[in-house]
């Protein structure tokens, strides 16, 4: 659909770049322009709205200020970038590629006078088009391609330029540094070496996946979008309306009705599209889990004894809509709460422990639990979760009832097998995990309830070999709808390729979590996925025959930012003694994929009473160096010097070809 931005005055001509020009370049080289113009504005936008700042940007390049032409054989390589990819001079694209990747920038660039976590103001954003009923987003690629999505996501504007420079426009360096800097900047080197960790060395892989569907805004797909809003503020409108007459209606007749249900019929009977019919939920065969490639929610048959009660639903999806003042209302961060555009999954319905329980799953992105008191007295509660792109481990739970400090969770079809396990004593066998016919489990204490962290209750699921993917996996409760998977990734071992992260139900696993579980006290309620324990580096410890061990403990969110906790491990004699949390860092992609690489540090006091900085990186790590308070220096990924308590001192290392990273936090 054609983007109609607003006329502004056109490059000069004569000895400027005209106009022609401009169009010239933009037309022959739009799908490359418009895709590092998507790559580079911000995912905070939506994939709608950034699909369509794009290609405003790319159009928008032909108009503004006018630039000068470089006399021929004058065009600097550095400044403006001028050499295409294809080795021809090419000053017009130049110039359009510098305005677009300016214009891209502006999306994120705050003026310094503005608070700190505020967007930017909308004064100084580019205006889109206006698209009604529709919304637009590129193609899904694959889980590679996602994964890299997400970490994007996690560095800011400039650094997700220089990586589309370098690997879309295939710039030098030092072109890239150039043109960031002519874009405005301020620190074009930063964003260019953040942007080369990011690829990690493998430029070929990560721009093959930059130039897939995942990335490409000119190939879209659409879906109904504001027309839905505009039903559902009309359907809103209507409710009011009629809920309002309702109650007018009442008042004057003085009938205050026998258990105040009634509002709900009237609720739904308001919503075109049976989105609130309890008729119209979608309902899973109960065995298609076993003959199906896409193992999640979307897999899971209604269980309960009330998956039939009308009434039930009707009131469990009114609440949905309506709201009413007393619910209580509990999301995970970045959860909507909107009501269903569509028909939901009905998981479950059922009674459990005093309560009466509903569980839905709404169209691959979030799961909705609505509970309600047996007997009649008190307020409804609705738990919102996102849940998207689960699988199957992140599919194989919800809980679906607590009491006092206890969790019983509905299970998967697959799992086969559960039981559970403290995680603070990895020698003790796991216990069998009692589950009734519907899938429901009996009560597991819930980890950090008492005071302290004595404890932490962790349940240990086995999947059915109906999926081929009988293996066995640890989930946990942090206080929200879905549970966390928890994996570990075991020390690097000599000569052999780096490991990938693994169950954490054999030996290695159990006793690294029984450092670390208490960790995790510091994540509930953060709308946490995953969290896996990765154990980077072993260092002996000087004056003594004993090693400790370096982890990054790497916490993933559905909604896609993660945090990172250094923890160091030193040998102990408990094998429950609790890591020390040395440095931490939000939002990054450190300690995944795409951050392989990581150093810090820390300050020992050895048994014999003398302090030591001690430093490590991860096995890449050729040299690594502490300067400050105290100094040293050492060619290998590990390094002790001796230091007075409380030394301040910085940590950074040398990564093969010679780039540097700082210690994490």
């Amino acid at each position: 659909m054609p983007l109609h931005p607003p006329p502004l005055r056109i490059l000069g001509t004569g000895t400027h770049l005209g106009v022609e020009e401009a169009e010239a370049a933009l037309v022959e080289h739009y799908p490359r322009l418009v895709r590092l113009a998507y790559l580079t504005l911000p995912p905070a936008l939506g994939r709608h709205r950034r699909v369509l700042a794009a290609h405003t940007v790319v159009q928008r390049a032909m108009y503004g200020r006018a630039h000068r032409t470089p006399a021929p054989g004058r065009v600097p390589a550095p400044r403006s970038a001028a050499r295409a990819a294809d080795g021809r001079q090419t000053p017009a694209y130049a110039l359009v590629r510098l305005r677009v990747v300016r214009s891209a920038l502006a999306y994120g660039r705050r003026p310094r006078w503005w608070p700190e976590r505020a967007p930017a103001p909308a004064a100084l954003r580019p205006s889109l088009p206006v698209v009604r009923g529709l919304r637009l987003f590129p193609r899904a690629g694959g889980m590679d391609e996602f994964t890299l999505d997400r970490t994007l996501a996690e560095v800011p504007s400039p650094v997700r330029a220089a990586l589309g420079l370098s690997l879309l426009e295939k710039l030098s360096g030092d072109s890239t540094l150039a043109l960031l800097a002519e874009a405005g900047v301020r620190d074009p080197a930063g964003a260019v070496r953040a942007a080369t960790r990011i690829a990690d060395g493998d430029h070929e892989r990560v721009g093959k996946m930059l130039r897939s569907d995942e990335f490409d805004p000119c190939t879209v797909q659409t879906r109904p979008g504001d027309l839905l809003r505009r039903r559902h503020r009309m359907r809103a409108g209507a409710t009011a309306l009629v809920l309002l007459a309702v109650a007018g209606g009442l008042a004057l007749s003085g009938d205050r009705g026998t258990d105040g249900a009634e509002p709900v019929p009237a609720l739904l009977r308001t919503v075109p599209g049976g989105a609130l019919d309890p008729a119209k939920l979608l309902r899973t065969p109960p065995d298609q889990w076993a003959d199906t490639s896409r193992v999640d929610f979307t897999a899971w048959p209604p269980r309960g004894g009330r998956t039939d009660d009308r009434a039930l639903l009707e009131r469990a999806l009114g609440t949905w809509a309506g709201r009413p003042a007393d619910a209580t209302v509990t999301t995970t961060p970045g959860t909507s709460t909107v009501p269903p555009a569509e028909p939901p999954r009905l998981l479950f319905a059922g009674d459990l422990d005093g309560e009466t329980v509903v569980l839905f799953h709404d169209g691959g992105v979030r799961a909705v639990r609505y509970a309600e008191p047996r007997a009649g007295q008190g307020a409804p509660a609705l738990d919102f979760a996102r849940v998207d792109d689960a699988d199957v481990t992140t599919a194989a739970a919800l809980a679906v009832g607590r009491s006092g400090s206890a969790t019983r969770f509905l299970l998967a079809p697959w799992v086969a097998e559960s039981a559970t396990r403290d995680l603070l004593r990895p020698g003790t066998p796991a216990r069998a995990l009692p589950v009734d016919q519907d899938g429901v489990t009996a009560a597991v204490p819930r980890p950090g309830a008492g005071a302290g962290c004595v404890s932490w209750p962790a349940v240990q699921l086995r999947s059915s070999d109906r999926i081929v993917e009988k293996h066995a996996f640890l989930i946990t409760d942090l206080g929200e709808l879905a549970p966390v998977h928890l994996t570990h990734t075991p020390l690097p071992a000599a000569g052999v390729p780096p490991r990938q992260p693994r169950e954490a139900t054999g030996p290695d696993g159990l006793a690294g979590w029984a450092h670390t579980a208490c960790s995790l006290l510091g994540l509930r309620g953060s709308g946490v996925r995953a969290v896996n324990d990765w154990h980077f580096a072993r260092q002996p410890l000087p004056g003594t025959r004993s090693t400790a061990d370096w982890v990054c403990t790497r916490a993933d969110t559905w909604r896609g930012p993660g945090r990172v906790l250094v923890q160091f491990v030193p040998s102990a004699s408990s094998p429950s003694a609790r890591a020390d949390v040395v440095s931490e860092r939000r939002n990054t992609a450190l300690c995944s994929r795409f951050g392989q690489h990581v150093a810090a540090g820390t300050l020992w006091k050895s048994p014999a009473g003398g302090w030591y900085a001690l430093a490590a990186g991860s096995r890449a790590v050729r040299r690594i160096e502490i300067s400050g308070s105290v100094r040293g220096r050492s060619d290998g990924p590990t390094l002790a010097v001796r230091a007075q308590r409380e030394t301040g001192f910085r940590v950074s290392a040398v990564l093969p070809g010679g780039s540097t990273i700082s210690s994490v936090g």
